[in-house]
């Protein structure tokens, strides 16, 4: 109210301002739109933890897991998208960019959507990051029919798999060699993903095959 009057040309003191709104009961009016916020926040963190109770796994697009990383590229930080599916350690899909925001993560599931083409009852889980709790985000996983699974509130360990191939890329790549643009390190986890990751390398968890490899005999 001060600032108003000022601007059209009241000369009177913020004090004067603030006194006389109280004497006539007036207060300032606020829209609080962060109550509608927290409760959506709070129906969110009500997601459950389905992978704790399903059983494992028995073929591929029954389960699949996802979560972003971030990568420092020069003097600043790109992030890495990925969705897993937990039968047979693959990375379905990827995104590197510049911006972690729910379009980034959403356009990850939907080339995920694409590929694999999973039956309706998928159990997609992930972390509690707004990018998987926006609603564009929940549409579509609703629209493939899709169970979504999140983290319980402090345990990352829930994610492991998405969480070790994260470690596994840092620990085999990144620390190994310096990237100067993002087109560079793009190339590099392509070709780290796809052609050696996905096709090359042995998991002892599925008895030393590789993950396309455990697909074609299961």
């Amino acid at each position: 109210m001060y600032q108003s009057l000022r601007r059209e040309g009241v000369e009177v003191g913020e004090n004067r301002v603030a006194r006389l709104m109280r004497e006539w009961g007036m207060k300032a009016r606020v829209t609080r739109v962060y109550r509608q916020m927290t409760k959506r926040r709070d129906a969110a963190k009500t997601l459950p933890n389905y992978r704790l109770e399903a059983a494992k796994p028995e073929a591929i697009n029954q389960h699949w897991s996802s979560d972003v990383t971030y990568i420092k590229l020069g003097r600043k930080y790109v992030f890495l998208a990925v969705v897993l599916d937990l039968f047979s350690r693959r990375i379905v899909s990827w995104r590197l960019g510049e911006n972690l925001n729910a379009d980034f993560s959403r356009a990850t599931l939907r080339e995920a959507f694409k590929t694999r083409k999973p039956e309706p009852g998928l159990l997609f889980h992930t972390d509690r990051g707004i990018e998987y709790r926006a609603h564009k985000t929940q549409a579509l996983l609703k629209q493939h029919q899709v169970r979504h699974s999140m983290n319980r509130p402090g345990q990352c360990t829930d994610n492991a798999e998405v969480e070790s191939f994260f470690k596994t890329l840092k620990g085999e790549l990144l620390q190994a060699t310096s990237f100067v643009t993002l087109r560079q390190l793009r190339r590099h986890i392509n070709d780290y993903i796809e052609g050696f990751y996905n096709r090359q390398r042995l998991h002892s968890g599925l008895g030393y095959r590789t993950p396309l490899e455990f697909e074609e005999i299961n």
